[in-house]
C-alpha cells in the first residue's frame, strides 16, 4: 500500500483570471490529470515537471517531483532514487490512461532541474532530475515534444493539456526564499519516507 504522501493529487484549484479558465496549481510531490480544457501551473527550482498528454484527444496532466537525496551510507542510493522517480512518472501516466489517453499518442514536455538550491547543488539534484526524466521517457518510448531543463533560474510553467500549449517564464529577478524553503522541505520529507508497493504501468 502506498502512503498518502505519494498519492498527492493537487488540490489547489482556482479560476485564473489572466487566462479566463479553471486552473490547478501543483506543489512539490503533486500531480494533476484532466480531460477538461483547463490550465495547470507550477513553479520549479531543482524539481522537474513532466507534462504528458494524448495529442489526439487532449487528455493529459502534469507532475512535479524531485529524486530523493542519496546518503553516502545508503545501500543502492541510485536505485532508491530511481524507484521514486519512476513512481512519480508512472502514477501520472496511469491516471492519464485511466481517463482515456492512448499510449501510442502520448507526448511529453519536460521542464525544471535548475541549480537553484545552494544546499543541493553538491548532489547535482537538478541535473539528476533532468537526466532521469529524459531517460524514463526514452525507455517508455514517449515522444518528447519540448524541453527546458537545467539552467540556474527557477521557472514558472503554464500548461494547457487540451491544446498542448506551454508557456515558461524564467524567474530571474525574484527572491527565491519561498522556492528554496518549499523544495528543501520536500527533499527532507522524501528522505524520511519510503516508496512502497508497485505501480503497474499499462498492465
Amino acid at each position: 500500500m502506498v502512503d498518502d504522501y505519494h498519492e498527492a493529487l493537487a488540490t489547489n484549484l482556482y479560476f485564473d483570471r489572466n487566462f479566463g479558465t479553471d486552473a490547478a496549481k501543483l506543489l512539490p510531490g503533486e500531480y494533476y490529470v484532466t480531460g477538461r480544457d483547463m490550465l495547470l501551473v507550477t513553479v520549479l527550482g531543482s524539481c522537474v515537471a513532466a507534462c504528458i498528454r494524448d495529442s489526439g484527444n487532449g487528455i493529459g496532466g502534469m507532475n512535479h517531483f524531485m529524486l530523493p537525496d542519496s546518503n553516502a551510507g545508503e545501500a543502492s542510493p541510485l536505485s532508491i532514487s530511481a524507484r521514486y522517480g519512476t513512481y512519480a512518472m508512472e502514477i501520472l501516466i496511469n491516471h492519464i490512461t485511466k481517463l482515456g489517453a492512448r499510449r501510442a499518442y502520448l507526448e511529453a514536455k519536460v521542464f525544471g532541474g535548475g541549480n537553484v538550491l545552494s544546499g543541493l547543488t553538491v548532489a547535482n539534484v537538478g541535473e539528476r532530475n533532468a537526466q532521469f526524466v529524459l531517460k524514463f521517457l526514452e525507455t517508455e518510448k514517449i515522444r518528447i515534444a519540448a524541453r527546458d531543463l537545467i539552467d540556474v533560474y527557477p521557472r514558472k510553467v503554464y500548461y494547457f493539456p487540451a491544446s498542448g500549449k506551454v508557456m515558461v517564464k524564467k524567474l530571474r529577478n525574484i527572491h527565491n526564499e519561498t522556492i528554496v524553503a518549499r523544495e528543501n522541505d520536500y527533499s527532507s520529507r522524501l528522505r524520511k519516507s519510503k516508496v512502497e508497493g508497485a505501480v503497474e504501468l499499462f498492465g
